[in-house]
């Protein structure tokens, strides 16, 4: 029951204008972090946040074209797609996690700082790290024991 909550919880925060699915795929959000901060997403979503100094740097390109061609996997592990191409706005995000030039960041649902890579990465080895988190390996527990 908790679980159902929480995901009505997290549907009705994140069905805002600004939250999409690339190519009408799955439904992971598309968000600019600008508009967000991440206290939203504690125990709800696991943050992947793209950060560069412009929409058109080839690693940033690169990462989410990485990202959305994987959206099924990554929906499967609550995740949140939060991108910041402007450095001048100084989002909350950006000074918080405070990258230089190009970044990834993924946050656990407790918030914490899981990876931090100035290089983009593949959704199999973003969804590995997400696997051994301890808070996913109870998610993937729970799954199998509803299981009948």
């Amino acid at each position: 029951m908790r679980r159902i909550l929480a995901s009505a919880l997290a549907a009705l925060m994140l069905s805002g204008p600004a939250a999409h699915a690339a190519d009408g795929a799955a439904g992971v959000p598309i968000l600019e972090a600008g508009n967000h901060e991440l206290s939203e997403f504690l125990w709800l979503k696991r943050p992947i946040v793209v950060f560069a100094d412009s929409p058109a740097d080839p690693r940033y390109v690169e990462q989410i074209n990485l990202l959305t061609e994987r959206l099924d996997i990554l929906e499967e592990r609550d995740v949140v797609i939060l991108t910041d191409t402007d450095p001048a706005a100084q989002s909350t995000i950006r000074t918080e996690l405070r990258p230089r030039g190009f970044m990834f960041v993924l946050i656990a649902k407790d918030g914490t700082k899981v990876l931090r890579k100035p290089f983009p990465w593949d959704v199999r080895e973003i969804t590995r790290s997400i696997d051994k988190l301890p808070l996913r390996q109870q998610e993937i527990r729970d799954q199998r024991n509803a299981l009948p």
